[in-house]
């Protein structure tokens, strides 16, 4: 298959190979996402095909607007509307009892997860082509894609087309949130923190431990209702390893990421603060691997707001979680 490359602003084209069950990878203000429509099952089998993606881990919904989330839902609490309110269009994905019947995007869960990108011109996308579900765009298990070209590394030959839209603002997956209870859980951190939602709603929103996060009341704890949370993730083919201060590590074939690497590093990679950090992660581990690094060593981040979002991603690529 040839894999065209167009930018964002190809809408016409972006939305036919959409109809035509695509799966096309385009980008988020989080990371590159995989589309395809989401009520078409043999589109969105495409998808897992495409990734290598286990069929139980379900997918995140993307739609133009709240509304058109809350139409595909049910039973939506006060407190998520509050934060569909405080936080959409960005990166929230809130899991809601689902209104539709679409296991091949739920895995047979009763919920739906659906968000609101926030790149004005896919939301033009989504107003024509309808609700898409969209997990990342690159082989299952691997660092998320945050550029065309690791969508190209990736999928290139795979899929009949890829948008370009530069490098992702973000860098990490959206925050998702359990609102089938009373109170809200946090299911993946990420971009919005738990102080963010205790502010959008004056509430205590749960977070979960790294180990794992609590299932719907109607399903085995072994199937999880959000993506992210149960299967490998993240992982680059280089060791990954935390140590809690890289600027005393040297080595000639490793990759450190830390905020002031040491002398005597192959590859040093710095960052300016923690949202530096989760922008360039994902590229690091990848260039790492383009690199032959067999080793990345990664100083540990502070627990709390951002920093549980990358503990989360970096002991997910360490293969602690």
């Amino acid at each position: 298959m040839r894999t065209r490359i167009v930018g964002v602003d190809a809408i016409d084209t972006i939305v036919d190979a959409l109809a035509e069950g695509g799966p096309v990878a385009l980008p988020t203000e989080t990371v590159y996402g995989l589309a395809a429509p989401a009520a078409d099952p043999e589109a969105v089998r495409r998808i897992f095909e495409v990734k290598g993606r286990p069929a139980d881990n379900p997918l995140i919904v993307h739609v133009a607007d709240a509304r058109a989330a809350f139409d595909l839902t049910r039973e939506i609490p006060g407190y998520a509307r509050r934060l569909a309110e405080a936080f959409w269009p960005g990166p929230l994905t809130l899991v809601l009892p689902g209104a539709v019947d679409w296991p091949w995007v739920q895995a047979d869960h009763p919920t739906l997860a659906v968000r609101v990108p926030a790149p004005e011109w896919l939301r033009t996308v989504l107003r024509r082509s309808g609700p898409l579900a969209a997990p990342s765009a690159n082989r299952s298990g691997g660092p998320s894609p945050t550029t065309a070209e690791h969508c190209r590394q990736d999928l290139g030959g795979r899929i009949p087309l890829i948008v370009d839209g530069g490098a992702c603002p973000g860098g990490m997956e959206s925050t998702v949130v359990d609102c089938t209870g009373e109170h809200p859980v946090i299911l993946r951190p990420g971009p919005i923190t738990d102080a963010d939602l205790r502010r959008a709603m004056g509430v205590q929103a749960a977070e979960t431990t790294p180990s794992g996060v609590p299932p719907l009341e109607s399903g085995p704890p072994s199937r999880a209702p959000s993506p992210g949370t149960r299967h490998p993730h993240y992982r680059p083919r280089a060791r990954v390893i935390l140590v809690e201060d890289a600027g005393t590590v040297t080595c000639d074939d490793c990759m450190v990421i830390a905020p002031s690497p040491g002398a005597g590093v192959a590859h040093p990679r710095s960052y300016r603060s923690l949202e530096d950090l989760g922008r360039h992660l994902y590229a690091w581990l990848r260039e790492a691997d383009a690199l032959g690094a067999r080793t990345i060593y990664v100083q540990r981040v502070p627990e709390g707001g951002l920093g549980t979002a990358l503990m989360n991603r970096l002991r997910k690529a360490a293969g602690e979680g």
